[in-house]
């Protein structure tokens, strides 16, 4: 059996940086990085606008103070105070730390790095390299990473957490080239494997990697789901599929028009206009094309986001990716025309319960977690944009710390335990692949995702709430059953993919049992039938565990300085 200090599972920006700030803390730790895909595959990439973080120079207006209270509210009060006014201050530092490795941000006639500003945000503190930040910082982590001997294990799909004796003592994986089911042995473990939101399969920015499976895992390993609720619809995904066009653009000039040629965002957020927050502004796009003044019907339905008055030289300097999407997914140039666009899921809020926001802990020693998995509640009820990207270098980095400060005092344990959790997952690819009858993943989950779609989307109610909850736990029966298709384990994804469908199950369904008890409104939970905010009875954390049953427990939201108020742009 393999061991190591750390484990970390998961590549993309939070992974890379738990590994370099573990090493960093002590270079003389064994670190393996197991992950899905190349590193520079993973989701961070995908992220285009920008990174956040105030550069302090002469004459600025900005603040860290000033940066904390626009995340606060952007939350909708739903944020843990200290932790966004730690994560405000290690956020500047990212982007100073960052610079230094030698990441190419875009920079002004000064030389300073760029910045633009973001929805939400009172100042331009969103540090870019063009529309392609994520990328590059991708790549300049994975760079620094394999300067500092960081170990990968790539093509491996976490199976499960091994807890003994309620500490976590390693993980169990499967190599997806050969099949074979491997217990790896750890003194601790940094789950940074990013978000859920692949779930909306129909209309969905984020890629296909994105199923939830560190959170799946830590659910079986005891750790609850906080804020599962609460999931963000990114305003401009394109008509055609919902991948992503970057807040930048809005951020750099970008009009919403409606099929009437009304820039229709005065009627909705008249002081910031397109720049309003992007729960506000998704609502925003959604009302227009519910009332019929938007183009279209059904799914392709949709408003246009008009660049052209930016110039050629403006858009293929500062927005050229988008500009490449633009004509992938929707055959038009935006220099030339107006891309229409959609809300579509881009960001979970919610994930693995952080109890400690300058470590990552989690409730069980030994486990930690990082970037979009993980939930120190940051974020909220709604993210500001450009916070994403620095959520993943600062909790990244302090998971990395957290991880090796807890190595010093702990060893390796769990040998029969890791067994018998390969054993188990050795047995159910035998038992699962050699069923001859009943549905298929691919079949769960186009359901899953029209019913995701429809009960638990942008307008929610309980009558859709419920008729969702009640149809995911059919569907689930369903999954117990259904076939995979494909015995061979060599080069079997037909198996991965059953496993990635059963982890976004157990994940729909504790976000239905938190939505339906939230009978309010609040930033990207939006309640047709519970219309206002009520901080009275549900300011305060959803917490759902599974042990068999489907149980919701809640914890206060912290608050040191800022006290709820009237949220307005």
């Amino acid at each position: 059996m393999q061991s190591y200090d750390i484990v970390i599972v998961g590549s993309g920006g939070a992974g890379l940086r738990a590994a370099v700030g573990a090493l960093q803390t002590n270079p003389d730790l064994s670190i393996l990085v197991v992950t899905k895909t190349m590193p520079t595959r993973s989701a961070t990439c995908m992220a285009e606008g920008g990174i956040n973080g105030v550069l302090e120079f002469a004459g600025q207006e900005d603040t860290l103070e000033a940066h904390s209270f626009d995340t606060v509210k952007g939350s909708d009060y739903l944020g843990d105070q200290e932790a966004i006014d730690f994560f405000v201050e290690k956020a500047s530092e990212a982007v100073r730390e960052t610079d230094f490795w030698g990441t190419p941000y875009s920079r002004r006639d000064d030389g300073r790095v760029a910045c633009r500003l973001m929805g939400g945000h009172k100042h331009a503190r969103t540090n870019y390299s063009a529309d392609k930040t994520g990328h590059i910082l991708l790549h300049s982590n994975f760079d620094y990473a394999l300067k500092c001997g960081v170990q990968f294990r790539i093509n491996s799909h976490l199976l499960d957490v091994a807890v003994e004796d309620g500490v976590c003592c390693g993980v169990v994986v499967r190599d997806t080239n050969t099949g074979e089911v491997t217990a790896i042995r750890s003194k601790s473990v940094v789950l940074a494997t990013g978000g859920y939101t692949r779930m909306f399969w129909a209309r969905t920015s984020t890629p296909y990697i994105a199923t939830g499976d560190g959170v799946a895992a830590a659910l079986r390993a005891g750790v609850a789901f906080k804020d599962p609720e609460m999931v963000q619809f990114h305003p401009t995904g394109v008509a055609n599929g919902g991948v992503l066009i970057t807040e930048a653009a809005r951020g750099e000039g970008g009009y919403l028009i409606n099929k009437d040629g009304e820039r229709f965002m005065a009627n909705y957020a008249p002081d910031r206009m397109e720049l309003a927050p992007r729960d506000i502004t998704a609502r925003a796009i959604e009302t227009e094309i519910i009332e019929g003044r938007g183009y279209g019907e059904g799914l392709g339905a949709h408003v246009l986001l008009d660049l052209r008055h930016l110039g050629r030289e403006r858009i293929l300097e500062r927005l050229p990716q988008i500009r490449h999407v633009a004509l992938l997914f929707e055959n038009l140039d935006l220099v030339e025309q107006p891309v229409p666009i959609r809300p579509t899921a881009h960001y979970s809020m919610g994930g693995i319960d952080v109890i400690d926001h300058e470590h990552m802990k989690t409730p069980v020693p030994g486990l930690f977690a990082a970037g979009e998995c993980s939930c120190v509640s940051i974020h909220g009820a709604n993210r500001l944009g450009g916070n994403s990207l620095a959520d993943a270098m600062v909790t990244g980095k302090q998971a990395g710390i957290g991880a090796a400060s807890y190595v010093g005092g702990a060893g390796l344990k769990g040998d029969s335990s890791l067994e018998k959790l390969a054993a188990k997952w050795r047995d159910h690819f035998r038992e699962t692949t050699a069923r001859k009858g009943g549905a298929t993943a691919p079949e769960l989950r186009e359901k899953l995702a029209a019913t995701l779609w429809d009960g638990m989307g942008i307008f929610r109610t309980e009558e859709k709430l419920q008729a969702a909850l009640d149809t995911v736990v059919d569907l689930q029966k369903e999954y117990e059953t259904a076939v995979v298709g494909n015995d061979n384990p060599v080069c079997n994804t037909a198996y991965s993919h059953f496993l990635e469908v059963g982890n976004i199950f157990t994940l729909a369904r504790c976000a239905l049992v938190a939505a339906v008890a939230r009978k309010e409104s609040r930033g990207a939970h939006t309640r047709e039938d519970f219309t206002q905010r009520d901080d009275e009875n549900f300011l305060k954390h959803s917490l759902v565990t599974v042990n068999g049953d489907y149980h919701l427990d809640y914890r206060p939201v912290s608050i040191n300085r800022y006290q709820p108020q009237e949220r307005k742009y």
